[in-house]
C-alpha cells in the first residue's frame, strides 16, 4: 500500500504541455527534411525560387517556436517548484 501514496505524489511525465513542447520543436525537423514537398521552383517569390526562400521562412519561425518551447519549459518548471514548496509547506502543519 506504500507505493500508492508514493505515485499519488507523482506528475506524469508526458504532460500535455510537454507535447506542446515537443512539437514545436520537431515541426522544423518534419518541414525541413520532407524535400520533395519544397523542391520546387514555383512559386518564386521576389525573383527567390520556392526550395531556397521555403527554407529561409524556416529559420525565424524556428526561432521562434523555440522560444515558445523555452518559455513552456521554464512555466512548467517553476510550477513544480511552488507545487512542491506548497507540499513541504503542508507537509510541515
Amino acid at each position: 500500500m506504500s507505493g500508492t501514496s508514493e505515485t499519488q505524489g507523482r506528475r506524469p511525465v508526458i504532460t500535455p504541455t510537454r507535447v506542446v513542447i515537443g512539437l514545436c520543436l520537431v515541426a522544423p525537423f518534419v518541414a525541413l527534411l520532407w524535400v520533395d514537398s519544397y523542391a520546387k521552383v514555383e512559386p518564386t517569390f521576389i525573383g527567390i525560387p520556392f526550395f531556397y526562400w521555403y527554407q529561409m521562412l524556416w529559420v525565424p519561425v524556428s526561432a521562434v517556436l523555440t522560444a515558445v518551447a523555452y518559455v513552456l519549459v521554464r512555466r512548467e518548471k517553476r510550477a513544480l517548484r511552488e507545487a512542491e514548496r506548497a507540499q513541504k509547506g503542508g507537509a510541515a502543519e
